[in-house]
């Protein structure tokens, strides 16, 4: 597993700054640190997202194909960056950082707007491809003199967003993103492994809603236990086909689910109300807790044998195995009655215990 986590908007960053510096500090610890529930991988869009207040990307003068125009902006330098670097300085974890785009500059897609229905101009090789190469390595070298580096990037995220509508966007395609990696990052003549030294460890093709990197949801709803159930539920699902990582969306929002310049809002883990100085941990934030908390990176899922099931109350579970040697089981009931379940080891012996109605549950032990 790589672990956990979420991803750093500018709506989640700006949310987080509207509380005082005692409430920004418990924040950022109920997410990163050992006494909270320990989240390490942590996403950063690449210039704006729909959780901004306005769009925007880096570098919006046309045909700057050397990116002579290139610049961060306030919500990278003055809030996303800043809590970054608390974040970092507070987690006993090392945290995984990935940066995604949400779309490339208007002057490099078909469509001249860094809104939907729009793919980025050209083919893998050329102009645009190498400029938007370019403009990959000029973030990452950007945030690295401010001493933020990454650990992945995507291609893009949700490249069926374009199709869909007016939200910042680009479509994209498998066979595109693997060509422009490969003809445009890869410079000629230079091996991956040179390449390395300029690119972060990985490359992941996409985050998409309902994969095991990115979870959707719909408007806020304070304390409603059935999207905590949701969570869990997805992550288990997914766990148990083979993703080795999740990252849920805003790590916090405001009561009305942003702020969001398309003003498409959508609930979160935290809510803040900075008029009151407070936020509000949701029932989304304790079940993820349940998997960033015990299953840190590094864990191995193992498998599990059912001995007999119940069809009207079947329980969902994963088991790990951590670094530590130490075994983990995650069970939860979505279902509105008490279930009794025992628990096997052989090397440890056996125990009765009980899932109650709309629960959820991690078990911890090491084998002698």
């Amino acid at each position: 597993m790589r672990g956990f986590g979420g991803s750093l908007s500018d709506a989640a960053a700006m949310n987080s700054l509207k509380l005082s510096q005692p409430a920004q500090d418990n924040l950022l610890r109920s997410y990163f640190s050992e006494s909270g529930i320990e989240y390490n991988l942590v996403r950063v869009p690449m210039a704006c997202s729909d959780f901004s207040v306005r769009p925007y990307s880096y570098d919006d003068v046309p045909n700057d194909y050397e990116l002579k125009h290139f610049r961060l902006v306030d919500e990278d330098v003055e809030m996303k960056i800043p809590l970054l670097r608390r974040a970092l300085a507070m987690s006993k974890r090392p945290l995984l950082l990935f940066a995604s785009p949400w779309t490339a500059p208007a002057w490099m897609k078909s469509n001249g707007d860094v809104r939907g229905k729009g793919t980025l101009k050209g083919k893998a090789g050329d102009k645009y491809h190498k400029t938007w190469a370019n403009y990959f390595i000029k973030f990452l070298d950007e945030y690295a003199k401010r001493n933020v580096t990454f650990w992945a990037v995507t291609a893009q995220n949700e490249t069926l967003a374009g199709v869909l509508g007016n939200a910042t966007a680009a479509r994209y395609v498998a066979g595109l993103a693997v060509h422009w990696y490969l003809d445009a990052i890869v410079p000629p003549g230079c091996s991956l492994e040179a390449t390395h030294k300029l690119f972060p460890d990985h490359f992941l093709l996409y985050t998409e809603a309902c994969t095991g990197f990115f979870m959707f949801r719909f408007a806020v709803s304070l304390g409603c236990w059935e999207r905590g159930d949701h969570y869990s539920y997805s992550i288990l699902t997914v766990m148990n086909h083979f993703v080795s990582g999740w990252t849920d969306w805003n790590l916090a929002l405001d009561l009305d689910g942003g702020p969001n310049w398309v003003k498409n809002f959508v609930d979160s883990p935290v809510i803040v109300d900075g008029s009151k100085d407070v936020f509000y941990k949701q029932p989304m934030f304790y079940h993820l807790g349940h998997f960033s908390k015990f299953i840190p990176e590094g864990s191995r899922r193992v498998g599990l044998h059912s001995s007999r099931r119940c069809l009207l109350c079947q329980l969902e579970h994963v088991a790990v195995l951590r670094p530590d040697g130490a075994l983990v089981l995650v069970v939860l009931n979505r279902f509105g009655r008490d279930v009794p379940f025992g628990i096997r080891d052989p090397a440890m012996g056996f125990i009765d215990t009980v899932a109650p109605a709309h629960s959820i549950q991690t078990y911890l032990w090491r084998q002698q």
